[in-house]
């Protein structure tokens, strides 16, 4: 009798335990809805206010959103470079059911290019539709 007390308040424990690990594995899935279309957004056609942000922050690395009533811009910068010939890759942007997900990553300048000499700071703006979800950025 005493064996099977045992062996049920193992099995209980157990239980509890794989309910709770399965429970902590589900809540960190991210789950991709659909891929996001966007488009890189050029200096000359910022809007003023978020130009004027950007400028203030560019020097050390940044993450930004910045929204208006139609769109959702969402903006990384990697800080201060010695040289030019820098791009940023947008690796993805994609829709779950409670964020937004970007991942970018700066590609240097290849050994053979001419790049320019001198400090530059590049980030990218993207712009999609607008959306009332967190950014996460990976």
């Amino acid at each position: 009798m005493r064996r099977l007390r045992i062996l049920a308040l193992l099995l209980m424990i157990l239980i509890t335990v794989f309910g709770i690990i399965g429970c902590k594995m589900e809540d960190t899935d991210i789950k991709k809805l659909k891929d996001l279309e966007f488009t890189v957004v050029e200096d000359a056609d910022l809007p003023g206010e978020l130009k004027e942000i950007i400028d203030g922050k560019k020097e050390n690395p940044f993450r930004l959103t910045y929204s208006n009533k139609d769109y959702l811009y969402i903006v990384v910068g990697y800080g201060q470079q010695n040289s030019g010939g820098y791009s940023i890759a947008v690796d993805e942007l994609y829709l779950t059911s409670n964020a937004i997900y970007i991942d970018t990553n700066l590609v240097g300048p290849l050994k053979d290019d001419m790049a320019v000499q001198g400090v530059t700071y590049p980030y990218v703006v993207v712009k999609t539709e607008f959306m009332d979800k967190k950014v996460v950025f990976e």
